[in-house]
């Protein structure tokens, strides 16, 4: 029985089947870069990026260089003293967020940094309300699904952790509204990933700055997608020049080896440590061999330039799907983003799903967003160069034809 099988049969049998139904029923063997490798030997381009994970691309190898020091000298903390590496990350953390976040807490993934977020902000507040926006995405840890307002994913498990109330999404008016006298937070996206690459007007982050600040609520930024240069800049909060009071971080601060998740705030957020340091706290997070990867990984990111990098290949990307929108208006609806995060949105998400399937089949990886399935999402390693723009989008357009005669044979 094959790893397939296995998968199928011990893991996920749905998720199996809608790989199959994309053409990707395969097994993943290594990875380099930009491409990965199936065991059958087929080469792929990797347009999804782990879900903007893999900035650095696969294997980066000041990355794995880092780890691999790390692992022969201490893998994991014993957690009853202080280890260096952790304590040097959140050092330089301080260093490298907006504002005067000065302080971290280490979880595992995005998932977790929310959590401690959401936690921290009831704590400091003393308030149990968050507001959250409509096609949000911060997780599905149970108080981080309460704040992804999608029926789907928090239906089965209701009831959800109480207080949370859903706005628009880039409606700061919305945002003045809601907040009431019972508010703690407000925590937004800077870019919606999940949500289908939602870019908000200009201002949008320094108006919810200002009403927040205002009112006397905490504001959140949930940079686990859009941080570590993806939209152009180190933080999408940067593009506004916003500090936000609390800053989560996961996926592509790890390098693209390690799992880690880091809530990022101000230092009077986190006084409850001083009083009780177990209030709130992980066995992993932010273990030695995490932080040694996030270490390399920020030092990467800022001596080779990449939000640059992201900003200038992300605007080559969304000008040639612009081209392709316009001799595609049957199938193409929209076409947006900021820097290497870039949404393709399809008129139907039964022809996003058909286009995935192509994509798949003449090598390139892509997938749809969880809380949009019309938009296809491209997030590619910001080490991308424009020969692999120009054949990820030669194959789109390969695949858009294929697919208006598929549907032109069903018709």
């Amino acid at each position: 029985m094959d790893a397939y099988e296995l998968f199928e049969r011990h893991v996920n049998p749905g998720l199996a089947g809608l790989l199959r139904f994309t053409g990707l029923d395969v097994v993943e063997d290594h990875a380099e870069g930009v491409y990965v490798w199936d065991t059958g030997g087929k080469r792929y381009l990797d347009f999804l990026g782990l879900y903007g994970t893999l900035n650095l691309g696969h294997r980066h190898p000041r990355v794995v260089e880092a780890v691999r020091r790390q692992l022969e000298k201490m893998p994991m903390s014993v957690r009853v003293m202080i280890s260096e590496p952790t304590a040097r990350l959140a050092a330089r953390l301080a260093e490298i967020t907006p504002g005067d976040l000065s302080m971290t807490f280490f979880g595992n993934s995005g998932a977790e940094a929310v959590e401690a977020a959401f936690k921290l902000a009831r704590i400091h507040t003393g308030k149990p309300e968050i507001i959250t926006t409509e096609k949000g995405f911060h997780g599905k840890t149970m108080g981080a699904l309460s704040l992804t307002p999608k029926p789907d994913y928090q239906d089965p498990v209701r009831p959800l952790v109480p207080g949370v109330r859903v706005v628009p999404y880039a409606d700061a008016a919305a945002v003045e509204e809601a907040i009431g006298p019972d508010t703690a937070a407000v925590i937004v996206e800077p870019v919606q990933g999940e949500g289908g690459i939602n870019v908000p007007p200009e201002g949008y982050l320094r108006e919810l700055r200002r009403l927040t600040e205002e009112k006397g609520v905490l504001l959140i930024f949930d940079e686990v997608q859009t941080g570590m240069g993806r939209t152009g800049r180190l933080w999408a909060a940067d593009w506004e020049g916003v500090a936000p009071d609390l800053l989560t971080s996961a996926k592509a601060l790890g390098g693209g080896v390690m799992p880690i998740g880091a809530a990022i705030g101000r230092a009077e957020l986190f006084e409850p440590f001083r009083e009780n340091p177990l209030i709130h706290s992980s066995t992993f997070g932010g273990n030695p061999l995490a932080a040694a990867a996030a270490l390399a990984a920020i030092e990467v990111t800022i001596e080779e330039d990449l939000p640059a990098r992201a900003e200038e290949m992300g605007g080559y990307l969304l000008e040639s799907l612009a081209e392709l929108k316009a001799g595609f208006p049957e199938f193409i609806e929209d076409v947006r983003g900021k820097g290497l995060m870039v949404g393709v949105e399809f008129t139907d998400a039964d022809i996003g799903a058909i286009v995935i399937s192509e994509l798949a089949a003449r090598g390139v990886l892509t997938a749809f967003g969880l809380n949009n399935p019309k938009v296809v999402r491209l997030e590619p390693p910001l080490i991308v160069e424009k020969e692999h723009i120009d054949q990820a989008v030669e194959a789109l357009e390969e695949s858009l034809r294929a697919t208006g005669e598929m549907l032109a044979g069903v018709l």
